[in-house]
């Protein structure tokens, strides 16, 4: 199984948080291959996504934390080894499973997992850093289109705002709140039932919308090195079933 990231003692900034990617995994299962870290208030919430995945939040209390939906694993229990290291136990009903060193870089841009498991082989996944900030703080705020880079110019005002457990508030002539860990999420004020939401890395999000379990629209959010200027790639099928295909500009305020 591979590891998971650790959180850290209260007071302390954890150098692991953020977006990163699969290099190498030393394993004969399917890898997840991006791994998002939120810190969140006592803890941090933690989703590896791709051929596999994986969603929990964990805390730093020091006693174990539920996982639930996790099939090797429901509970965690991290353990805080100095300022560049962790260790995390995986265990299943309060049997332990796996326990994982975790292992960050001296320049923090490299991030190294040592799985151990009983009667099995040491296991190693390497992963890089994609970004230094997590997605909900580089998205939040207030945008506004940039009709000198748009051709639809609608004039249209967006709001986002982390929502303190790991997501995001979406305000704009719809609305939603949801997490970057790929689930659904009810809409407000929209022809579409739900989104969902993964971080491709710290400057992008993918959103894909349903409506009576189709996929409708699918949307690609950028935003710049600078956290100045945010592009919607978007792509879609309106109720008539005409396809439509635009890209627009926002800059935040």
């Amino acid at each position: 199984m591979l590891g998971v990231l650790a959180a850290t003692q209260p007071g302390v900034a954890d150098p692991r948080v953020g977006a990163w990617t699969l290099i190498s995994a030393q394993s004969n299962l399917e890898p997840p291959n991006r791994l998002s870290i939120t810190p969140l208030h006592g803890g941090v919430h933690v989703v590896m996504s791709g051929e596999s995945h994986l969603d929990f939040t964990a805390n730093w209390s020091g006693h174990d934390s539920s996982a639930p939906g996790n099939l090797a694993f429901n509970q965690i229990e991290l353990r805080r080894i100095d300022k560049r290291q962790a260790e995390v136990k995986e265990k299943k009903d309060g049997t332990l499973v796996a326990t994982v060193r975790e292992k960050i870089s001296n320049d923090g841009n490299e991030l190294t997992s040592t799985t151990a498991t009983p009667g099995h082989a040491d296991k190693i996944t390497v992963w890089t850093r994609s970004g230094a900030k997590v997605a909900n703080d580089l998205f939040a705020g207030e945008w506004t289109q940039d009709l000198s880079k748009t051709r639809m110019r609608q004039g249209l005002a967006l709001k986002i705002e982390a929502d303190g457990s790991g997501g995001i508030r979406f305000l704009s002539d719809f609305s939603y709140t949801a997490r970057f860990d790929g689930k659904p999420y009810d809409l407000q004020n929209s022809r579409n039932d739900t989104v969902t939401l993964e971080l491709v890395d710290a400057h992008t999000v993918d959103a894909s919308y349903r409506r009576d379990d189709q996929v409708t629209q699918k949307d690609r959010w950028v935003v710049s090195a600078d956290g100045q200027q945010m592009t919607l790639s978007t792509t879609g099928t309106l109720e008539t079933g005409q396809r439509v295909s635009e890209t627009l500009v926002f800059k935040k305020q």
